[in-house]
């Protein structure tokens, strides 16, 4: 069993492929036992994701403003408090974000983005939820942020759908992240990203589709979906020199261990896996 550890459910490119329930079908028979439907705007997202995680056994959800709506007044006028209450209200909401830097877009002013990224955090804090970090062209200012933030903490998290420098990888590594990879680590001009996969622990690596951004190969350029996360884990057990049955294993310890607020219920029951 793998686990997607980062997807968009809620898009409207997922009706295109036949919605939620065919989406969920197609990754049960690829062996996708369960996924992360993430949220990126509080204000107007996060009731219809955290209802598709509600009705659906397999599926968990976050809370959280992406970097590119930090700015937008809506989402600045959700509180630290509402931020923290909100993320307890629910079993199935077990991560925060997604969060982070984004100064390749900008699409909301840098001031903003930190502003968030602070308030995400400690969101964390509080309820010991981890944190889901989107990153791009902010290595130096995100890494002071969660140093500054996070000392002397337990602070957890995991680096998302991972393309940034081998810099900022270590440093999240050393910081006690995780480290997730998409299909961009099958991508032909992706070597650098591969050869800073092998040297990744393995009992830090998560495998997360986006979806449905960033198809793997053999199907990149189409609509992405959980199902084809399985091209991305056997790229990732060919780099790390191991089957695909003990990275299906890892990756899913690993899941459990970062994400331990999520469990999967059988028949609607109380028998957690």
């Amino acid at each position: 069993m793998y686990i997607d550890s980062h997807c968009h459910l809620n898009l409207d490119r997922m009706a295109e492929i036949g919605g939620v329930s065919a989406v969920l079908e197609r990754a049960r028979q690829a062996g996708i036992g369960g996924m992360i439907t993430i949220c990126c705007r509080v204000s107007n997202e996060f009731p219809e994701i955290l209802n598709i995680a509600r009705v659906h056994d397999t599926l968990w959800c976050s809370i959280g403003t992406h970097p590119h709506d930090a700015g937008d007044p809506a989402e600045k006028a959700v509180s630290l408090q509402t931020l923290i209450d909100l993320a307890r209200s629910d079993p199935k909401i077990v991560g925060i974000g997604e969060t982070g830097l984004d100064y390749y877009y900008d699409h909301s002013p840098r001031e903003d983005q930190q502003d968030s990224f602070r308030k995400h955090i400690r969101a964390c804090l509080a309820t010991g939820l981890p944190l889901i970090v989107h990153a791009r062209d902010a290595d130096t200012d995100l890494v002071r942020i969660l140093r500054e933030e996070g000392a002397g903490t337990d602070l957890k998290g995991v680096m998302h759908c991972f393309s940034s420098s081998r810099a900022l990888g270590e440093a999240a590594l050393a910081l006690g992240f995780y480290i997730s990879f998409s299909g961009i680590v099958t991508f032909k001009k992706s070597e650098d990203l591969r050869n800073f996969a092998r040297d990744v622990p393995l009992d830090r690596i998560l495998l997360e589709t986006d979806a449905p951004f960033l198809a793997p190969e053999p199907h990149r350029g189409r609509i992405n979906e959980p199902a084809l996360m399985i091209h991305t884990a056997r790229c990732m057990a060919d780099i790390k020199s191991i089957s695909e049955e003990e990275m299906a294993t890892l990756s899913t310890k690993n899941f459990f261990t970062l994400f331990n607020r999520a469990k999967i219920y059988k028949n609607n029951d109380n028998d957690a896996l």
